[in-house]
């Protein structure tokens, strides 16, 4: 993934005691030249480079070394299902949004306003061996909850994502049905400033509609409602 939930993810291997690495991704950032420089990863195969000023003098002033540890490939073959089923990749992408069953946005903002393509995650999150995607659980100074109810739009399903990371904690909903989904991800991954909204809006859920997987269908996209009328999630 890009951004700096991911470059923050690669920060942190710098002190995870990890080693012989090898990173199989489309973009390759500065986080992940520290970690080749450091011995950490091995190699990285990717099709292109997003690198700071920074990054690309590091990589420029040391070609000779980058040379022989990174390769850019087509991205025919770098975002290929079948390389990645094969490599049993684990993969690690950053969502807008999270809702309570395991279903993740990865692209618009309140539902409507694009903020970026799906890029390579569908690719990679439907065909590895572990499927992980890691946000904070806050944006917009705690005004928006990363963790809702109903995400307001779906990039993927509950199907095929199996680990959900925030700040607050980590939720693996391996082998869950989705009311022990909904329980993981609210008490591991839910910030405390909303974790009581979730908790309450889930055990209504429950008693009200009930079913497989319980919704309040009146209430399920209130919050990004609330949002746009209010500037908040947040309950007044």
């Amino acid at each position: 993934g890009v951004g700096n939930v991911a470059n923050a993810v690669l920060a942190g291997l710098e002190t995870s005691g990890l080693k012989n690495l090898t990173m199989y991704t489309e973009v390759i950032q500065d986080s992940a030249l520290n970690l080749i420089k450091k011995g950490i990863i091995d190699g990285g195969s990717c099709t292109s480079l997003s690198l700071s000023r920074e990054g690309m003098d590091e990589l420029i002033n040391n070609i000779d070394f980058y040379n022989s540890r990174i390769v850019i490939r087509p991205q025919e073959i770098s975002n290929n299902p079948e390389v990645a089923r094969r490599l049993q990749l684990v993969s690690m992408n950053t969502p807008i949004e999270v809702d309570i069953y395991g279903n993740v946005n990865s692209t618009h903002v309140m539902g409507t306003k694009i903020m970026n393509g799906i890029g390579g995650s569908g690719d990679f999150s439907r065909n590895s061996g572990l499927v992980i995607f890691a946000t904070g659980s806050l944006a917009k100074n705690g005004a928006i909850s990363c963790i809702v109810p109903m995400c307001s739009h779906i990039d993927h399903t509950e199907h095929e994502v199996q680990v959900i990371v925030t700040e607050q904690g980590v939720a693996d909903l391996r082998w869950k049905s989705p009311r022990e989904r909904a329980e993981a991800i609210i008490e591991n991954c839910a910030h405390p400033d909303y974790r009581d909204m979730l908790r309450d809006y889930f055990n209504r859920a429950c008693a009200e509609s009930g079913g497989q997987t319980p919704h309040i269908l009146s209430e399920a996209l209130s919050w990004h409602d609330r949002f746009n009328k209010t500037g908040t999630m947040k309950l007044s």
